[in-house]
């Protein structure tokens, strides 16, 4: 079983057979560090899962920049309005490192229905996943300091704290990087 294939087995419930169907329709993609998978204003016309590096989902704004995530190892990556909507993507995503990637375009995820028949299920808890994921950041957002939503991403993604700008982890957890040197320099007293 490929890797690919490994977690798309953990992540979705299917047979050997429809786990092999699936996975053959991926095929490996590498962004190099700084190059973009993806420019505001275009169509996302595809879904990718990262095998290694990591990618940063962002958006220009008038007087700043804002991270709206920063993806890695193990992670599905898209701009999911774009994709299943057709709109134009709102956000950025470049290559913060060399990332190779497992990528379905578009016209063969729409297609994965005829050759999978719980495909329709699996979509929508894949989907319903994703919209999780977003009720989860909104509601810390919503709940949490700034402290605690800085403590959940460094036990969940210590990795990033030693690859990553911190002002992109700032702006990713909604704070200023001066916030962050403050809890930075307060846990370490």
């Amino acid at each position: 079983m490929t890797e690919l294939e490994q977690y798309l087995q953990t992540y979705f419930e299917f047979d050997q057979t429809d786990l092999t169907r699936v996975a053959s329709f991926f095929k490996p993609e590498i962004v190099k560090k700084g190059e973009y998978y993806l420019k505001t204003g275009k169509a996302c016309n595809k879904l990718s899962f990262i095998q290694s590096g990591m990618l940063r989902v962002f958006v220009h704004l008038e007087d700043r920049e804002v991270t709206q995530w920063i993806s890695t190892k193990g992670y599905f990556i898209s701009d999911l309005a774009s994709l299943v909507f057709g709109k134009p993507s709102r956000w950025n995503i470049q290559a913060l490192a060399d990332t190779t990637l497992y990528t379905i375009e578009k016209s063969d995820y729409d297609r994965l229905g005829d050759y999978v028949p719980k495909w329709p299920v699996t979509e929508k808890l894949f989907i319903a996943h994703c919209f999780c994921t977003l009720e989860d950041r909104v509601f810390s957002f919503l709940s949490m300091t700034a402290e605690q939503r800085y403590n959940i991403l460094f036990d969940s993604n210590r990795e990033l704290f030693n690859q990553v700008p911190l002002q992109y982890i700032a702006s990713m957890l909604g704070m200023t990087p001066e916030t962050i040197s403050r809890i930075r320099r307060k846990q370490l007293i």
